[in-house]
């Protein structure tokens, strides 16, 4: 498989990047884009990350002080499709000191109970 083509979605209130060499989609901000239609541009983004070949995929929200319930969505359905490529492992990052990670990233770790979430 080739690399995303596009890495890089940032505009003055996130920034949504994938690092080739560390197979890391990193997001920073807030994402408060009013419905899916919206998020299409990150979910495509999602979809060839999630094609990659790769062991394992890392998503580092650390640096993400909000995101909404259709980015909620949009990021369940990127667990979801990650795992049922079953042979990759995927490893979450998060903030103890961002409010919405601590229930939100728990609800994703139910959904792919090999997830491996960790935190900062």
């Amino acid at each position: 498989m080739t690399e995303p083509a596009s890495q890089e979605i940032r505009t003055d209130d996130y920034s949504v990047t994938y690092d080739d060499a560390t197979k890391t989609v990193a997001c920073q901000g807030s994402l408060r884009l009013s419905d899916m239609a919206e998020y299409k541009p990150i979910v495509e983004l999602l979809e060839r990350v999630s094609e990659v070949e790769a062991d394992g995929i890392t998503l580092d929200l650390t640096e993400l002080e909000f995101l909404n319930s259709s980015g909620i969505s949009m990021l369940s359905k990127f667990v979801i499709r990650v795992r049922h490529r079953k042979t990759v492992m995927m490893s979450v990052r998060g903030s103890q000191t961002i409010p919405w990670q601590g229930k939100s990233l728990k609800n994703l770790q139910r959904l792919m109970p090999t997830l491996d979430l960790q935190w900062s």
